[in-house]
């Protein structure tokens, strides 16, 4: 599962010049203003057990919040994200975590702080440190109510489920029909990926209360295999 703005996973190695912040572990944050980039970081001693985590962004601490990138091992015991897009430098930041057997958490919510200490430099090749430079986004908007989760299954998070009635109309990269769930009662459902039939791009029509709330597309990929192919994004996005 790929970012809203898309940036590439990557891994982060924070080197300090005069301070040394500890990264927070999760379910805390550490979310620094760098040189006008907003950097979320964080350290997990959940172990295997996380199967997604979403960073969302809003302008209160509340409510508001909308998906702005995921990280595609989510279970790195170091593990971090770039916003070098956002609107200001006051927004809030929070991180939802999926663990495997359908349980989740939302993080609570933070705001940047200004760091001039730190230097960042993003870690492609462990032996060959280079200079932190997000990649260029890639135009695709992941969904924060249906995605792919790191076991590649369809997650289905509708958090006020119980209090509205939803369906969903999913379809394949063809627009041809594939299946409809007409009633969704559950807010975390996990639908497994053999549903679809193959890997590929799917689209999906989300309603709520007979209106449509989000029309929006997600990748499967194939066995073996995790995230998004860069091939593929440059095929449907650029």
């Amino acid at each position: 599962m790929l970012s809203k703005t898309l940036y590439a996973t990557c891994i982060f190695i924070l080197a300090f010049s005069t301070a040394n912040y500890a990264q927070d572990t999760l379910p805390r944050l550490t979310v620094r203003n760098i040189s006008n980039k907003i950097i979320i970081s964080w350290r997990t001693t959940y172990g295997a057990k996380i199967s997604n985590i979403n960073i969302q962004r809003s302008p209160d601490s509340i409510k508001n919040f909308t998906t702005i990138g995921s990280v595609l091992e989510p279970n790195n015991r170091e593990n971090g994200f770039v916003d070098s897009k956002a609107p200001n430098a006051n927004m809030f930041y929070r991180v939802f975590i999926a663990f495997e057997g359908g349980r989740y958490i939302f993080t609570k919510s933070y705001r940047p702080f200004i760091d001039t200490t730190t230097t960042i430099t993003l870690v492609t090749d462990p032996s060959k440190p280079v200079p932190l430079t997000p990649p260029e986004p890639s135009g695709f908007i992941p969904s924060k109510y249906i995605f792919t989760g790191k076991d590649n299954n369809v997650v289905i998070d509708l958090p006020d489920a119980t209090n509205s009635k939803y369906s969903i109309k999913f379809f394949d990269e063809n627009d041809n029909p594939v299946f409809e769930i007409s009633k969704i009662s559950e807010p975390y459902l996990i639908i497994e990926k053999v549903n679809f039939l193959h890997a590929g791009w799917f689209y999906f029509k989300l309603y709520q209360n007979g209106v449509i709330k989000e029309k929006n597309q997600f990748y499967i990929p194939k066995e073996g295999k995790v995230g998004i192919p860069a091939e593929e994004l440059r095929r449907k996005f650029k």
